[in-house]
């Protein structure tokens, strides 16, 4: 093999590597938001979890990928191990799908229409179509689709220039004895694993061997223990992903390494005492592109059938071997998974998660300062405190996520739900903000030994019923995308604010018949406008969540025309005008 064959491999292999990479990287893009509808429906039954990672991995033809984002789930919290073992034994039956393509190649028929099946054919039809879209349409979902059409032929083009380089090898002494060592099961095993290890794709490793078969010296019996090697090869970029990740995320990656070790050395020493018993002449003969689909296929599947069924022996040696810290101090924790960042609507998923997390936070926040108002505790007042530093951790937290994800070429869904996302953020932690000062004029009152009116306090529980209503209607529009709530936050936030203009009026008319002190005026005031305020914040929140439904974030122009067009909406204020009416004077 001369110096420019020698080129000719090596840049083959550049494109081959590259076309999987991009194809893959947009793939993954484009399947983003029907990946997170995936994961939304996926339940620990062992064959729905088997027949996601399957479906996942042959859209986006990696299962290093796929078992990558499977850990960044387990770290998130968006999948239990249980649900990332199925889905990890599912993903090694998808990879197989790509030797089936680069297969293609090997096709030998005179038939005009087998013909066209040959990648040789359509691949430059692919190309043209991809370059098209590329260069052409004004939508970045077309552009998408143009760029993993342009990544196949690459991958296509690799491969064939791979193939070409090394025909010549065909007869080559040298590279003949070269190979027969790989007639020793144990060294086909170690070479496909480091070989995997080393371009972090069992796919690609698959289409190298593939490509390496054209010389017509290897044979089936070194290319078997080769794919088996490849298997294990793949688990280094999972083990990679779960460094610094939490225990779950680690026992994900432990489980596909155990569970590629496991099928390996039990169809290994099977396929070596058969050998040694029997004589399989095919064995012998030349293996190719065809040949070795089928080899790969079927491991995986001899592997998946021996091992699904102990799903839940593997998930209990992965505890086993990375245990609990029972030591270990029991705090909220508030993470995003740097690894999500490469998948951003599943990113974005976590987020959303995240940020319902923040809102029932806020919520109970604001529960537990009304109630000090009614009943001083200082438990009461510790636990406002606590949730609103948490408040503030999840806005620095996800904010910062956010911000960097939204840097990213996100789809227009994805990056609508970004915005919304950073503007609920805010208001989310105002309102644990606003439920701080109340707290604290719950204090003011209780230390000060100050108390309002048996009226002011009829008052103020019409006014706090309100606004209970209101930011618990806002918190279960967000969570559950409950649209008839949504309609209702905006006509209460109203009420409240027509409710906080009366009841200032009332107070100052208390205090001039000196039934109400000046200090307690102060109090009053203050909590009226924190009151008010959380109303406003829930209005932001709906007002986002409405515009965000009509792909738009002009909030502004959604609420002015609300209460000039719509008449549902002076019907639902009539409605909690007669709900909270105060008593007459």
């Amino acid at each position: 093999m001369d110096f420019f064959k020698v080129l000719e491999l090596v840049g083959g292999l550049c494109l081959f590597l590259f076309g999987m990479n991009l194809m893959g990287a947009y793939l993954e893009k484009c399947a983003g938001s029907r990946l997170k509808g995936i994961l939304g429906r996926l339940t620990s039954g062992k064959f729905i979890g088997f027949l996601t990672g399957m479906a996942v991995t042959a859209v986006i033809q990696s299962s290093s990928a796929t078992t990558v984002m499977v850990v960044g789930f387990v770290n998130s919290g968006l999948m239990t191990l249980r649900q990332a073992i199925n889905v990890i034994i599912g993903a090694n039956i998808g990879t197989t799908v790509t030797a089936w393509i680069l297969s293609l190649a090997g096709i030998e028929s005179g038939n005009f229409f087998v013909q066209l099946l040959k990648p040789t054919s359509f691949v430059p039809v692919l190309a043209l179509i991809g370059i098209l879209l590329y260069m052409g349409a004004k939508k970045s979902g077309r552009k998408d689709v143009g760029i993993i059409l342009l990544g196949f032929a690459t991958l296509m083009f690799g491969m064939e220039t791979m193939s070409g380089a090394v025909s010549g090898l065909r007869n080559n002494p040298t590279f003949a004895s070269i190979l027969t060592m790989f007639d020793n099961p144990v060294l086909g095993v170690v070479a496909g694993a480091v070989l995997t290890a080393i371009i972090q794709s069992s796919s690609a490793s698959v289409g190298i061997l593939q490509a390496l078969s054209s010389t017509g010296q290897i044979t089936l019996g070194m290319s078997i223990p080769i794919i088996m090697g490849q298997n294990i090869g793949t688990c280094v970029t999972a083990l990679l992903s779960s460094v610094g990740a939490n225990r779950n995320a680690r026992r994900a990656s432990l489980v596909h390494l155990i569970f590629n070790l496991t099928g390996t050395v039990m169809v290994l020493c099977a396929f070596s005492l058969i050998r040694a018993l029997v004589d399989i002449p095919v064995l012998l003969e030349s293996a190719d592109a065809f040949t070795i689909a089928v080899c790969h296929s079927a491991f995986n599947l001899i592997c998946t059938v021996i091992l699904l069924p102990a799903a839940g022996l593997l998930e209990r040696i992965s505890v086993r071997l990375i245990p609990d810290d029972k030591n270990a101090p029991v705090e909220k924790v508030i993470e995003v998974d740097e690894r999500l960042m490469a998948t951003p609507s599943i990113a974005i998923t976590q987020c959303r998660s995240l940020t319902v997390d923040m809102a029932r936070s806020c919520i109970d926040s604001l529960q537990s300062a009304l109630t000090a108002l009614e009943s001083y505790d200082d438990t009461l007042r510790e636990r406002v405190y606590r949730e609103e530093k948490d408040a503030d951790r999840y806005e620095d937290i996800l904010g910062s996520y956010l911000v960097r994800l939204n840097s990213q070429d996100l789809s227009e869904a994805d990056s609508l739900e970004t915005a919304s996302l950073l503007h609920v953020l805010g208001d989310f932690e105002r309102i644990s903000d606003h439920a701080v000062n109340v707290v604290d004029a719950a204090q003011e009152l209780w230390e000060k030994n100050i108390a309002f009116t048996g009226g002011a306090r009829r008052e103020l529980a019409i006014l706090t019923a309100a606004v209970m209503e209101c930011a618990a209607g806002t918190v279960s529009a967000f969570c559950y995308g409950d649209a008839a709530m949504l309609a209702r936050i905006e006509p209460l936030e109203h009420t409240v604010d027509k409710l906080k203009e009366e009841l200032r009026a009332r107070h100052i008319h208390r205090m001039q018949q000196g039934s109400c002190s000046i200090e307690a005026g102060f109090i009053w005031s203050d909590l009226l406008t924190n009151l008010e305020r959380v109303t406003d914040h829930c209005s932001n929140i709906a007002c986002c969540l409405a515009e965000l439904s009509h792909r738009s974030m002009d909030m502004h122009s959604y609420t002015r025309n609300l209460r000039r067009n719509d008449g549902d909406f002076a019907a639902l204020c009539a409605e909690y005008a007669k709900k909270y009416a105060l008593e007459e004077k």
